[in-house]
């Protein structure tokens, strides 16, 4: 072969390799993945699962109260309707001072209207039974001398007058209650019907010591001797606090009554 044919073949020969050589650097391999871009973790958006809501709960509530009478309703009890006059003692049974009350009331052979509290009746049931078996009358006072009861819804007031009296009668049973009162005096009409619809008349007073604030011995005396006129309904206490004034004033106003008018058992 001439050079010059020689020269040829191997000028050819380097022109195919390295057109083979490109030819791979340019085709990716069949075997290996070709890359892919993808976003950079930084910038890629945080997937945090949003939290479900949570159920509201839905509680009820009470319906509002009625306004505040400004007067009394029609219908109260307010005198004996004789001579007479009556005594009365709210809010206990008290395991220190109705015993004490009692104690004195048997001494003057004279008898009194205890309004009694449901849940010191269920706390005290055999006060309540000295009570009545010491010929003593019961009122139901509300079950926990809830002072708005009479401005609540009448399907509440009157559950709250069966329960008192429910519990008046499992520490007495078959003892007849033939009256209610509210706490501090806060009547309703809508208090009043109910309470004459289960068989109690609403009973209010006429001569109020204000002894629940704790005057002195002194004080409650020329307080009820002041007011009183015949037929009075005396409201005084037995529970809801330290009673020493009313107990050490009860002897001296029992006598005082007694001879003025006479203590009566109210009908």
């Amino acid at each position: 072969m001439r050079p010059r044919h020689v020269l040829a073949v191997a000028l050819g020969l380097v022109l195919l390799v390295a057109g083979c050589g490109e030819q791979a650097r340019t085709t990716p391999r069949a075997d290996r993945p070709t890359a892919t871009a993808t976003p950079s973790a930084s910038l890629a958006p945080a997937l945090t699962p949003t939290p479900a809501p949570r159920p509201t709960r839905t509680t009820p509530r009470r319906p509002p109260l009625r306004p505040k009478p400004t007067t009394l309703p029609a219908g109260l009890s307010r005198t004996t309707g004789v001579r007479g006059v009556a005594l009365t003692f709210d809010d206990g049974p008290d395991p220190t001072w109705t015993p004490k009350v009692l104690d004195q009331l048997r001494a003057a052979r004279v008898s009194a209207t205890f309004c009694v509290v449901g849940i010191q009746v269920r706390k005290y049931p055999a006060l309540v039974a000295r009570m009545v078996r010491e010929g003593h009358q019961l009122c139901n006072h509300s079950w926990r001398h809830d002072m708005d009861l009479g401005r609540r819804p009448v399907a509440e007031i009157r559950a709250d007058m069966v329960r008192t009296n429910q519990a008046i009668r499992a520490a007495v049973p078959g003892a007849k209650v033939p009256f209610f009162r509210q706490p501090g005096g806060r009547w309703t009409p809508e208090e009043v019907v109910v309470a004459r619809q289960l068989g109690m008349r609403p009973l209010h007073w006429s001569v109020d010591p204000q002894d629940w604030a704790k005057p002195t011995m002194p004080t409650i005396v020329h307080r009820v001797e002041a007011a009183a006129r015949p037929g009075a309904v005396i409201l005084m206490h037995d529970g809801g606090g330290d009673r020493g004034g009313t107990l050490a004033a009860c002897p001296h106003l029992i006598s005082n009554l007694k001879r003025r008018f006479g203590i009566v058992r109210l009908r």
